[in-house]
C-alpha cells in the first residue's frame, strides 16, 4: 500500500489515473494532456506499473496503457476504517448545531 499511496502523491500521476479511468491510452496520448515531457510521462507511468495501478500492452510499436483498480479498491477498504471515524464525528457535529439551533429557539 505505501508504493500506491507514493504514486498518488503525485499530481501528473493523479491526473494519468484519471484518464485511464475512461479509457486505455498510450503514452503520447498521456503526455498531450500534460504539462511535461514524454520522458517524465515515462517515469510517471514506470511509478504507477511498479505501484499495479496500471498495466501496459504492447501493440505493434505503441505501448498501451490501462488502469488496474485492484490496488484503489484495497485502499479504499484501508480507508474505510477512518471514514467510519470521520462519519460519527460529523453526526456528532450535526447532533451539536441542531442541538444549539433548538436552544436558541427556546431562548426566544
Amino acid at each position: 500500500m505505501d508504493a500506491v499511496l507514493h504514486a498518488l502523491s503525485d499530481e501528473s500521476r493523479r491526473t494519468m489515473l484519471e484518464m485511464l479511468r475512461d479509457h486505455p491510452a498510450t503514452v503520447n496520448e498521456l503526455a498531450a494532456a500534460l504539462p511535461i515531457a514524454r520522458p517524465g510521462v515515462s517515469r510517471h507511468l514506470r511509478v504507477l506499473r511498479e505501484a499495479g495501478l496500471v498495466e501496459v500492452r504492447q501493440d505493434a510499436q505503441w505501448r498501451t496503457y490501462s488502469l488496474r483498480p485492484e490496488p484503489l479498491a484495497e485502499l479504499d477498504e484501508w480507508l474505510g476504517r477512518y471514514r467510519a471515524l470521520w462519519q460519527r464525528r460529523m453526526d456528532a457535529l450535526h447532533a451539536e448545531i441542531a442541538r444549539g439551533k433548538q436552544q436558541r429557539k427556546a431562548e426566544q
